[in-house]
């Protein structure tokens, strides 16, 4: 009795409540044998802490849910962190690619909202993005609209992060533009 208890236990602490996770996609899936045909299911989730941490994974099984289930603890494990301006949108325009599918990301105004279709929308949302515009060119396949949005927010830096690889202060860093009215404002 007491080792179910602390697989329970263990089982509680695995499954982490601060993660927010969006099916994306199921497909149904046969393999033809002697008898006839045995089906199964792909399911294809993204999962974020809706504070800059996203990642996508993918399961098969039997039942929808197994897939479900393993597709969001292979998620889990691949996340990955994206820097986000002021928390709502990014830092600057990215383009991604994977396969025939490529996107565009461009920052946005605050209040623009998510402007994204589909799986990139998912994206978005699971990473905490609230203004974006972006668009998929190419392929319309969830799995690569996916991973190419996701190596286009690979190569997102915020001005700490490039201050820091250059040995410089984030104030040279910033556009001349900015940095005087920054300083205007303050006198």
């Amino acid at each position: 009795m007491a080792r179910d208890d602390n697989r329970r236990d263990r089982r509680d602490r695995d499954e982490t409540p601060e993660f927010a996770d969006r099916l994306v996609a199921i497909n149904r899936v046969s393999k033809t044998v002697k008898g006839g045909k045995r089906f199964g299911f792909a399911a294809l989730v993204v999962v974020g802490d809706q504070k800059g941490r996203v990642g996508f994974g993918k399961g098969k099984a039997k039942e929808v849910p197994e897939a479900i289930r393993k597709a969001t603890e292979q998620a889990k494990r691949q996340m990955i962190r994206v820097p986000l301006r002021e928390g709502r949108t990014l830092h600057h325009d990215g383009h991604g690619r994977h396969g025939a599918g490529k996107v565009v990301m461009r920052t946005a105004p605050q209040g623009t909202g998510i402007i994204a279709g589909g799986p990139m929308r998912a994206v978005f949302e699971m990473l905490g993005v609230q203004d974006v515009v972006a668009k998929s060119i190419g392929s319309q396949n969830p799995y690569n609209m996916i991973r190419a949005t996701l190596n286009a927010l690979q190569f997102q830096a915020s001005p700490r992060m490039v201050a820091q690889r250059r040995g410089k202060k984030v104030v040279d860093i910033l556009k001349k533009d900015e940095a005087p009215v920054k300083e205007a404002a303050e006198a």
